[in-house]
């Protein structure tokens, strides 16, 4: 049980199964990649070169497991148009675009809480290299 606002709250029951199959989809939808190509394709369909453009840094291959894996989930459609030669777009699925939301309002979080988060890492790391120089001066 828990205590929320002077209120009780049974906690449900959790199946195990249920566990590792949130933690599977939470793994594709939380992976750096997937989430910055379902950001990129929440503003409409785009072909790979566009996609791969707009992410700076991201390999040719990875973009490719990535589209195949948000894909093989059903977030992405891939669409190829017999043309010469053939095109090839990418775009959410109803159910991808089900994901613009908590997606966006996870980016604009980080965006907001960046500077927070940096000054935290730094104020841990010096006092991570403080502790380490102390354990191996005890020695």
């Amino acid at each position: 049980m828990d205590v929320t606002n002077g209120a009780l709250i049974e906690a449900p029951e959790i199946d195990h199964s249920d566990c590792r199959k949130v933690s599977q989809v939470l793994a594709r939808i939380g992976d750096k990649w997937s989430v910055l190509v379902v950001m990129q394709l929440a503003q409409g369909a785009l072909r790979f070169s566009e996609i791969k453009r707009r992410l700076n840094g991201i390999s040719q291959r990875m973009l490719t497991l990535t589209l195949r894996g948000l894909e093989r989930d059903g977030l992405v459609i891939r669409t190829i148009f017999p043309t010469i030669p053939p095109r090839v777009e990418y775009r959410l699925s109803d159910l991808g675009c089900s994901l613009r939301e908590p997606v966006m309002a996870l980016g604009q979080w980080a965006l907001a809480h960046m500077t927070e988060i940096d000054a935290a890492r730094e104020k841990f790391d010096r006092g991570a290299a403080s502790s380490d120089e102390v354990g191996a001066s005890g020695r």
